[in-house]
């Protein structure tokens, strides 16, 4: 009478007090994979237009034109010392605030690219100091393994010498001997 016609009670009646722990995990998976494709279709690389590529070109520029740029003054201050001398007079007639607003600009523009290559740095530290008790225990097997033999050969000659001995029945041969 209880389970009858592939019902069964005691189940349903668990379960309007208790959650059917299988179906509540198949409700999880289920919502997981929904919130995964709809985060995968919202960060899908779409189609750039010209004004993003453009732009993504712009922003590979800075880094270069400053390191050439810096490269390129130093050339020119071996060829050309006056010339050089002229343009760094110019140089010096620039306001100091607008060397300050200069420093936050660049500093903001490679702070960032700064910050997310020392957040990989510490990771990969990080990475490493997690194999450390591994590699102290593989050199530790090694040494054993290198000094075992090193021990065992400088205690053969003391052997055939008699010192050190624990048979006492070769002790008593070598004192027979006279060895």
């Amino acid at each position: 009478m209880l389970f009858t016609n592939q019902q069964n009670v005691v189940r349903d009646t668990v379960e309007v007090f208790r959650e059917n722990a299988e179906k509540s995990a198949v409700r999880a998976h289920d919502l997981q994979g929904a919130a995964l494709a709809q985060f995968a279709a919202e960060f899908a690389n779409a189609e750039k237009g010209g004004f993003d590529r453009f732009m993504d070109g712009v922003n590979r520029l800075p880094r270069p034109m400053l390191a050439l740029g810096t490269l390129g003054l130093m050339v020119s201050a071996m060829f050309d010392p006056l010339w050089f001398a002229a343009r760094m007079q110019g140089i010096a007639l620039v306001p100091e605030p607008l060397w300050w607003l200069l420093g936050i600009v660049v500093s903001f523009y490679f702070g960032a690219r700064s910050q997310a290559k020392t957040q990989a740095f510490q990771e990969g530290i990080a990475r490493s100091l997690s194999r450390v008790p591994q590699v102290v225990s593989s050199i530790e097997r090694l040494n054993t393994a290198t000094q075992a033999p090193t021990d065992a050969s400088d205690e053969a000659p003391d052997e055939a010498s008699g010192a050190g001995s624990d048979n006492p029945a070769l002790a008593e041969w070598r004192r027979s001997s006279g060895a």
